[in-house]
């Protein structure tokens, strides 16, 4: 399900989660951290349910309507489009994907936030739901692309939405943009997946777990490395998450010797233009070209199997 990059970004808060507190049970905070990765899927089921939880809304809008005192034609006879969405009838067709959804959808519905009323009176008075309810074109790439955009433009933008994610979990705001994609990549292909494991296989597992113990274990020795090519600065001086990104790129040159060089060079540089500061991408690039090219020529790094050495 998770990419090596969102691993690697599930890894990084949980470092940044054990520095700060200065824990010092690495077994506990492994413990932790794949229990942080495991919630990915929960929130994943927990977006799945908002957007039932906006049908059946809707479903319930329509009905109340044809109960007015005096119905006009349109509450006799509702548009009822987007209760219809073929995207939305392949995910309740899904017993067993609806069987998880049901389980987590009570965050939307059991807090005072009025979010599901709130959240469809602004799909509903919004130019794109009026367009696509008025659309004549009745094919399932239409659905999937009024759901794509609902998403996108509306729903998950949602401060209140926001909101309660981040009181049900405080690494929910950063998972959202990666989760979006995921379930937004399988909308357009019609296919959503009733997620079972968070990782796609046991390698990734055991990547999440030797980058977070190397990191750890071999923190002192990172510092050093970081103050020798990081000239004119002190190491107080350098911001936190800059040190994260380069100790565990560190980790990857140095201790996973069947990971490509130039893979964690770009994978940090690119996760430091979204999680750094300003100047953070430039600091990461230079300081670890400079160490590459080093310890490279010194031996000291060194990649086994084909296409690495």
């Amino acid at each position: 399900m998770l990419s090596r990059r969102h691993i690697r970004l599930k890894v990084m808060q949980s470092l940044y989660s054990y520095f700060t507190i200065k824990e010092d049970n690495i077994p506990v905070a492994e413990r932790t951290m794949l229990k942080h990765i495991d919630e990915v899927i929960e929130l994943n089921l927990v977006i799945i349910s908002l957007l039932i939880e906006l049908v059946k809304h809707a479903d319930n809008f329509y009905e109340e309507g044809k109960k007015k005192y005096l119905p006009s034609a349109n509450d006799l006879n509702p548009n009822k489009r987007f209760v219809e969405n073929e995207i939305i009838a392949l995910i309740r067709e899904d017993n067993a994907l609806m069987h998880k959804v049901s389980r987590v959808s009570d965050i939307w519905l059991n807090n005072d936030h009025d979010v599901i009323r709130k959240l469809f009176s602004k799909l509903f008075k919004s130019e794109l739901y009026t367009k696509y309810i008025s659309s004549d074109k009745k094919r399932i790439d239409v659905d999937q692309r009024f759901i794509v955009n609902a998403l996108n433009e509306i729903i998950l933008n949602n401060e209140l939405v926001h909101h309660i994610l981040e009181e049900r979990s405080i690494y929910w705001t950063d998972d959202l943009p990666f989760v979006a994609a995921i379930i937004i990549g399988q909308i357009k292909v019609n296919k959503i997946i009733n997620p079972v494991s968070v990782f796609k296989d046991n390698s990734d597992e055991k990547f999440a777990l030797k980058l977070f113990r190397n990191t750890i274990n071999n923190n002192k020795e990172y510092e050093d490395i970081i103050v020798k090519f990081s000239k004119n600065w002190e190491l107080d001086r350098i911001a936190i998450m800059d040190k994260l990104f380069l100790k565990m790129a560190f980790s990857e040159f140095f201790l996973m010797e069947d990971l490509p060089v130039k893979v964690s060079m770009n994978e940090y540089i690119e996760i430091s233009k979204y999680y750094g500061a300003v100047k953070s991408k430039l600091f990461v690039n230079g300081l670890l070209d400079n160490v590459v090219k080093t310890y490279t020529r010194e031996g000291k790094i060194k990649k086994i199997g084909r296409g690495l050495v």
